[in-house]
Parts: C-alpha cells; structure tokens; sequence
C-alpha cells in the first residue's frame, strides 16, 4: 500500500491518493489539491481509481471533485449525513456512506468513520486497519473548527476526536485534510488540544471576544496554517467553540 499526498499552495488542502500496486487499484482522499499531478501521476502508475472518498463539503476539499469523477470515473463518495451539504456545494453523492460502512477495492480496505463536528457529516476513512484520512477533524498539533459553514457542535467535535479517533491504536497513521501527517499517539501525547480536553493539558481562561462576542479563551494554541486556534465559552450562552485565532480580539 502506498499513500501520496498532492497539497494545494492556497488552501493547503490535500489530495490524497492511496494505491495497492503500481498498475492496480487506488482511491483518492478530497479533491481540493492540484489536479494534474494527481492525474499525471495516476497515468504514471498505470492505476484503476475507484473511489474518490470525500471528508465534507467544503470546497477546499471537493473543488476537483467533479473533474475527478469524470477523468478517472471513480465514484463519488461521501457521508450520507453531509448529503445535503454535497448537494448545495453541486455534487451528488453516488454512494452515501453510513458510520462503519466498509469495502474493498483491490487490496485496498476501507472503513468509514462518522466524525461530525467541523461540519456536521464530516466523514474520516480508515485504510487497511493503519491509515485514517481524518479531513478536517484532526491535525498535526491541532484540531478541526466548530464555526464552519455546516458545522456541528464543540460536543461533537471532542467525541468524534477523544472516542472515535483516539480509539485506534496509537501508531496508526493519521493524513489529514490539511498539511502534514502524524500518528494517533503523537497527537494523544502531544496535541495541546487533546490534552486540554482531557483535562489534562494546560487550559486556563482569559477575557476576550470571538465573533464579536464576549468570551472566555480557555485555550489558544498554533494551528496547521502558522496562525492559532482556540477554544472559547461564549459568555452569552455557555457554549463552547473551537474558532479561529484570527477572529478573536
């Protein structure tokens, strides 16, 4: 099993593309990297790609998704509870996926993952019982926002990350949606955010404003893109978010 990855300059997004041999099967992870590449290496290793496995809507990740489907005619695949998502970003899903959906294509094995929070049917893809594409659930010494267009809530967010994701064995292999990869026991004993909402990192509270709104910033911590990101209460209801450093103050 090989897994290469094709980063867009711009969003740092990443396509993802896993093969079982050169000349055999594959399956691509989102659609929001470059193209070509993807398409010239494909051509390179002579593949069948079957599925494109989609993590959520945003267009950050579908953005090729449709040149994707036609070039290479895989299926478009994503969780049936971002359908509706799917459907308003101009894409139908050929086949709805539900949580612990599985398939195989090749010596490919594919497990499917709900994990809502950053959108509310965001899906990961657990490859081979030692590669899981976690979209923008999970990062390298971050974590997903709760504040996206579709999102769901911070409660969601923390199971999908400290019970679903956190659940698999420590040295599987974690390709996120954005920039680099990690392991499940690296984030488990070093992602500031895991820590904090395990109680046992070093979360405290300071007053400042999210969305122009009054709150308590129990964490701020360095996010994929060299900004922060932070986990706020929202003074005016209690609620708790995962929001962009960018819109604090």
């Amino acid at each position: 099993m090989q897994v290469e990855r094709f980063m867009s300059p711009g969003w740092l997004s990443n396509t993802w593309l896993v093969s079982d041999r050169p000349g055999g099967k594959g399956v691509l992870i989102d659609a929001g990297g470059p193209f070509e590449p993807v398409a010239a290496r494909i051509a390179e290793l002579r593949l069948e790609v079957t599925h494109l496995l989609l993590t959520h809507h945003h267009v950050d990740h579908v953005a090729h998704a449709q040149a994707c489907g036609q070039r290479f005619g895989c299926a478009l695949c994503g969780g049936a509870p971002e359908g509706e998502l799917f459907a308003g970003a101009g894409l139908a899903l050929e086949r709805p996926l539900a949580d612990g959906d599985e398939f195989e294509t090749g010596g490919l094995r594919v497990r499917a993952l709900w994990t809502p929070g950053h959108t509310r049917g965001q899906f990961a893809y657990l490859l081979n019982d030692a590669h899981v594409f976690t979209g923008d659930t999970l990062f390298s010494g971050s974590v997903g926002g709760t504040r996206a267009t579709g999102h769901g809530s911070f409660e969601e967010l923390r199971e999908s990350l400290l019970t679903k994701l956190l659940s698999l064995p420590p040295r599987t292999e974690v390709h996120p949606g954005h920039m680099e990869s990690t392991t499940i026991g690296r984030e488990a004993e070093h992602n500031p955010f895991l820590l904090a909402f395990r109680g046992q990192g070093r979360a405290g509270e300071r007053p400042g404003r999210a969305f122009g709104r009054p709150v308590d910033v129990l964490l701020e911590a360095q996010d994929y893109d060299g900004g922060t990101k932070a986990w706020v209460r929202f003074l005016d209801s209690g609620e708790l978010a995962v929001v962009p450093g960018s819109r604090l103050s």
